[in-house]
């Protein structure tokens, strides 16, 4: 059940380009990431799902398990009108802290602005999952970049329980609630919103544990034999495994685009395995660092990648790079201790610069496959599959900061600069038909 509905807004101001905005990338960022022509509103609502099973709290064995009404926010980001004299939002939150320590709370600048009256109609959705104990204010780069873009962005705060302090089965009660929570949020959203969107025409990007949240909400069945079919309280993952009456209910219909960074759910043992994966089928972009210890590279994202053979896919990765490759920079009371810090930030890449390649990439993928732009699938195509060994000769008089046109003898990568497509690969593989059997 909905505890608030979608109001109209009442006013936005002309935000102008600020410091310390995530959203607002770098001169140095590569073409695509610019902000696009739309000012952004922001408005949150409560979404109320009855009588879930509360996984969370129950044992990892057969009893049966309690039901609840699962209370989701979700933060809602849109193109919206200009009026002056609002003031942007400062998003807050809070994440866990090195034990013993109580959770460290933080604020975050922002360009949107509350309430803001709705700018046109039909917009494509594009439906956020955050990483375990992550929150929707530390992604803001993405949200309110996309919203200016026109898409309209709905971020879920899936509540996640503190993995520190809790029990197995506690921790894998998100291997349930994640795919479930997205489904049923984009149905509400799809009723709720109305004509400010297309509801046929929707994306889902997850990170890290919000990465498996996609992957499955978007096709992939769950392999019945899976790693947490026995953690998840009460059985209850089991009765949405491939082959069971419940399995559908774990995918939502009618998502033409997928995006999963750092995605979990591959080791030690797939969530999906081969013919999990086989079932996706909508475009699928992965983003990973080949160092992350957190999500291993080779069993995550390069797995999904060469496995999820009906889907047309793409895998950037980012060398040397490790888990925190999704987040907003450290905020500043993020910054008291190491702990603290690495929930957001790479040890080797500098922050805004991973956020603002991975925009390039995700504006250029949405706008292929929700948008049907297809001159923007020459930045996904490569003449050369690693970033290093790309060259452009530029024109005598060419701008330095000016970006790569591509094309015939051109191997720097598309839209970036010089000296700026450096330590990363990008792969493609078409969709085709499954493996026959041996």
């Amino acid at each position: 059940m909905i505890r608030n509905i979608w109001l109209a807004g009442l006013a936005l101001l002309a935000v102008p380009v600020q410091a310390g905005v995530p959203s607002i990338p770098s001169v140095d960022a590569p073409e695509l990431a610019a902000l696009g022509p739309n000012k952004v509103g922001f408005r949150s609502v409560l979404l109320t799902h009855q009588k879930q099973p509360d996984v969370e709290n129950g044992g990892s064995g057969g009893t049966e398990v309690p039901l609840v009404d699962r209370n989701l926010r979700v933060d809602i980001w849109y193109p919206a009108l200009p009026t002056k004299g609002a003031k942007p939002v400062l998003y807050r939150a809070s994440l866990w802290a090195e034990p013993p320590f109580p959770p460290v709370s933080f604020s975050q600048k922002g360009m949107a602005v509350n309430d803001a009256k709705a700018a046109g109609s039909k917009h494509p959705l594009v439906i956020i999952s955050h990483g375990y104990s992550n929150n929707p204010a530390m992604m803001t780069w993405l949200t309110e970049n996309l919203a200016s873009k026109g898409y309209l962005v709905a971020a879920i705060h899936h509540n996640d329980p503190n993995p520190y302090v809790t029990s197995s089965s506690t921790r894998a009660a998100p291997n349930f609630n994640r795919p479930r929570d997205i489904v049923f949020a984009a149905g509400e959203l799809r009723a709720l919103l109305g004509d400010l969107i297309d509801a046929n025409n929707v994306a889902l990007i997850g990170y890290s544990q919000g990465g498996y949240g996609v992957l499955t909400a978007g096709g992939a069945s769950l392999d019945p034999a899976g790693p947490n079919m026995e953690l998840v309280a009460g059985g209850s993952l089991k009765a949405f495994a491939r082959g069971t009456p419940q399995a559908d209910a774990m995918a939502l219909k009618g998502v033409q685009a997928l995006v999963a960074l750092a995605p979990a759910g591959g080791a030690p043992r797939s969530a999906w395995g081969a013919d999990g994966l086989a079932a996706l089928t909508a475009p699928l972009l992965l983003i990973h660092g080949d160092s992350d210890p957190v999500v291993d590279y080779q069993s995550g994202a390069l797995a999904v990648f060469r496995v999820a053979v009906n889907s047309q896919r793409y895998l950037l990765t980012y060398k040397q790079a490790g888990h925190s490759i999704a987040l907003n920079p450290a905020p500043l009371e993020m910054r008291g201790t190491v702990w603290d810090i690495d929930w957001f930030e790479d040890p080797i890449w500098r922050q805004d610069r991973i956020n603002a390649i991975n925009l390039h990439f995700i504006t250029a993928f949405l706008a292929v496959h929700l948008r049907k732009d297809s001159n923007k699938s020459a930045y996904l195509h490569m003449a050369v599959e690693d970033s290093d060994d790309g060259t452009w000769d530029a024109p005598a008089g060419t701008a330095w900061g000016a970006y790569s046109p591509g094309g015939e003898g051109v191997t720097l990568w598309k839209g970036f600069q010089r000296r700026h497509a450096r330590g990363m690969t990008l792969q493609h593989l078409p969709a085709a038909a499954p493996p026959k059997a041996q």
